[in-house]
């Protein structure tokens, strides 16, 4: 089955360009130009992979994220200005799980699209004989990709519920941010181990009672994170 792709930009040569190279690896494009317009498709449609312009017109790309993220793990890139460290870190903050900056070569969005199509596709092939992990109030569904503490599920983004699902099928273990980097996002990313920070903080708040003595996620200081169960 063909993979399914949103290209969301209100430069329609941009969006021209992304979806005829998408379309000749076999992928199925469908465009948004506006906040508004990629919020309503992301909604009503099933995608595998959106990619968001930060800069769009009636609601900005931020704003868009944070609301898919709502109801959708989908995975989201998104494509900031260049060099611009404070959007890439405001995307993942709002729950983004890539970027790529403007401006950017074609053969690049395409090779981190797939990696993380090949993320996605080993790791829903890649299931335990047990997949439910309980610890305390903390329940991780594994085939379902949920989380709940005590009994209420939490809306953790996709990467936040690969760092979970990652530890806790690993308690006690320590992973060095870089470690981190490297399984969930891709050897291939070329971010650094402030993306691993950004997600871990978010996470203890979802999951956390009080995310600054955490129950679940610790640090080891100077060394990485690791799961207690």
């Amino acid at each position: 089955m063909a993979r399914r792709v949103l290209v969301v930009d209100d430069e329609k040569l941009i969006v021209k360009g992304i979806r005829f190279s998408l379309e000749q690896e076999g992928m199925e494009v469908e465009c948004a130009y506006d906040g508004e317009e990629a919020y309503n498709m992301a909604m009503n449609n099933h995608y595998d992979i959106i990619l968001l312009d930060v800069m769009l017109p009636k609601m900005d790309g931020f704003a868009v994220c944070q609301l898919i993220r709502e109801s959708s793990q989908v995975p989201i890139v998104m494509l900031t200005a260049k060099g611009d460290d404070m959007d890439k870190i405001l995307g993942l903050e709002y729950g983004a799980d890539d970027y790529i900056t403007k401006p950017f070569n074609i053969l690049e969005v395409k090779a981190r699209i797939k990696a993380i199509m090949r993320r996605t596709t080993a790791r829903d092939e890649d299931k335990s004989a047990s997949n439910v992990i309980e610890s305390g109030d903390l329940k991780i569904d594994c085939d379902s990709r949920r989380v709940y503490i005590s009994g209420r599920e939490m809306n953790l983004t996709a990467k936040e519920f690969d760092i979970i699902e990652l530890l806790a099928k690993n308690p006690n273990k320590v992973y060095s941010r870089e470690k981190l980097l490297e399984m969930i996002w891709g050897s291939d990313y070329p971010g650094d181990a402030r993306t691993v920070d950004v997600h871990v903080r978010r996470l203890r708040e979802k999951i956390e009672e009080n995310p600054s003595e955490p129950k679940y996620v610790h640090t080891k200081w100077g060394v990485g994170y690791y799961f207690q169960a």
